[in-house]
């Protein structure tokens, strides 16, 4: 199963200092049921801890997800800056997941060769050598 983000999350998940690894055991969560809402449309928000700390204190993200096939984090939110998404939101993120998921396997490799998406793996090999972000050139 491919485990991806969008350019914009990409970004923003540097800037909150995510750690990949915990952003792909969200996505080992959402497969077992754990810690997802289902708002439809193959799209989740799903818990992230934040690093020295819970899930109740992490952040949020909105995952489009298609059980054995893909999971692309599309947008995330620290909870003590957002409450929730908006319905407007909501709507579009909707959209965007399923333009995502209608792409075919060579799109799909474009898309990351591109770097509009980015594969969690590769991140988290690159962060895993270096030992943080900041050593991971095109990555922080």
């Amino acid at each position: 199963m491919k485990r991806l983000s969008t350019k914009w999350f990409k970004k923003w998940s540097e800037k909150a200092r995510l750690n990949s690894q915990n952003l792909i055991d969200a996505i080992s969560d959402l497969e077992a049921g754990l810690s997802a809402a289902d708002l439809g449309g193959h799209l989740f928000k799903v818990r992230v801890k934040r690093e020295h700390s819970g899930k109740s204190s992490g952040f949020r993200t909105i995952i489009v997800f298609r059980a054995g096939d893909r999971a692309i984090f599309l947008f995330g939110f620290g909870k003590n800056e957002k409450e929730n998404i908006d319905r407007n939101e909501l709507q579009y993120f909707k959209k965007l997941g399923n333009d995502l998921l209608s792409l075919n396997s060579e799109q799909l490799e474009r898309a990351i060769s591109q770097k509009v998406l980015s594969d969690l793996e590769d991140t988290n090999e690159k962060i895993n050598k270096t030992g943080n972000w900041d050593n991971c050139s095109g990555y922080a």
